[in-house]
């Protein structure tokens, strides 16, 4: 089946005007995703902000309670015993100054950056590298900490890291399809809140205007607010 022929079937029975509870969009997406690979579930979250003002910025991070489905690779800058200690945990690459000159190179083989606060000024100098990338290490969202082992593990898991674009929107992977529904809502309740709770304090009128799920492959479906909080 084409592409486009199976977006068609999956729009099926999908109303797209309709604001649909969150029980059953989840319902709707999961029995749409089939890609034959496990298809990541993503929300889309448009927000009454305008991030180009300070005070209307959101960001934040969300610990997924069901997890995200991936695993990502994890790099830690750290020395000595907290090197050793983000290596017990699982993080894929640690190092100080070594990492640093290999980032600034161009060798960014990883999806998530933790540095201890002693290593800032080392990695501070990356951050015409990291910060496009998202990967810039930051104490709100709790990846620049004395604590490595918890932050990788965090990392390793179903910690979920957010940021408004400057259209006001925000984009998430929020579990795979594969998942179970009770699963998938589980998550997506804890990501809306974590969204919800970072709220700015220049946020004027609706903070949560429109709320939208999909399947990496699938249709999107819109979900009513309301059924999540």
């Amino acid at each position: 089946m084409s592409a486009s022929k199976r977006m068609n079937s999956a729009r099926e029975g999908i109303d797209r005007d309709n604001l649909y509870t969150i029980d059953e969009a989840v319902k709707l997406i999961k029995e749409r995703a089939s890609a034959k690979f496990d298809e990541t579930i993503d929300i889309a979250m448009n927000l009454g902000v305008d991030p180009r003002h300070a005070d209307q910025m959101v960001r934040g991070v969300c610990n997924l309670p069901k997890g995200s489905g991936r695993s990502a690779r994890v790099a830690v800058f750290a020395k000595g015993e907290k090197a050793e200690e983000a290596k017990a945990a699982g993080a894929d690459i640690v190092g100080a100054e070594d990492l640093a000159e290999k980032v600034q190179n161009g060798e960014i083989d990883f999806d998530r950056c933790i540095a201890t606060p002693d290593l800032m000024p080392v990695v501070g100098r990356l951050g015409k590298v990291l910060g496009p990338r998202g990967l810039m290490p930051n104490p709100k969202v709790g990846t620049v900490t004395a604590d490595v082992e918890e932050a990788v593990k965090n990392a390793k898991g179903g910690a979920v890291e957010f940021r408004v674009e400057k259209e006001g929107v925000i984009h998430a992977g929020v579990g795979k399809a594969s998942f179970a529904e009770s699963d998938l809502v589980e998550n997506i309740k804890a990501f809306t809140d974590a969204v919800n709770k970072a709220k700015p304090s220049g946020a004027k009128g609706t903070y949560i205007k429109r709320i939208a799920l999909s399947s990496t492959m699938g249709p999107g479906v819109k979900v009513e607010p309301a059924s999540l909080f």
